[in-house]
C-alpha cells in the first residue's frame, strides 16, 4: 500500500512541476493565429492583401515568443526561490 501511495505522490508532484509549462505552447500558437486572422481582416478592409497579414503575423510571433520566454524565466526564478527555502 505504501508503494502505491509513493508512486501516486511522485506522479502528482511531477504534474505540479510541469503544469505551469503545459499551456505555453498553446499561448504561443494562439497569439500567432489570432494576429494572422486580424491581419487578414484588416487586409479585406483596406484592400492591402499581403501587407497586413505579414505585419500582424510577425507582431503575433514576436509577442508570443516574448510571452513564452518571459513566463519561463519567471517560473524558473520562482522555482529557484522555492528551492532555497
Amino acid at each position: 500500500m505504501k508503494i502505491e501511495n509513493q508512486s501516486s505522490e511522485k506522479i502528482s508532484q511531477s504534474f505540479r512541476n510541469v503544469g505551469p509549462y503545459l499551456g505555453l505552447g498553446t499561448q504561443l500558437a494562439a497569439s500567432i493565429i489570432l494576429m494572422f486572422f486580424l491581419g487578414r481582416w484588416l487586409d479585406s478592409k483596406f484592400n492591402s492583401t499581403p501587407l497586413m497579414i505579414l505585419i500582424c503575423s510577425f507582431i503575433g510571433g514576436f509577442a508570443g515568443i516574448y510571452n513564452f520566454i518571459h513566463t519561463v524565466l519567471q517560473l524558473n526564478q520562482k522555482k529557484k526561490i522555492d528551492e532555497q527555502k
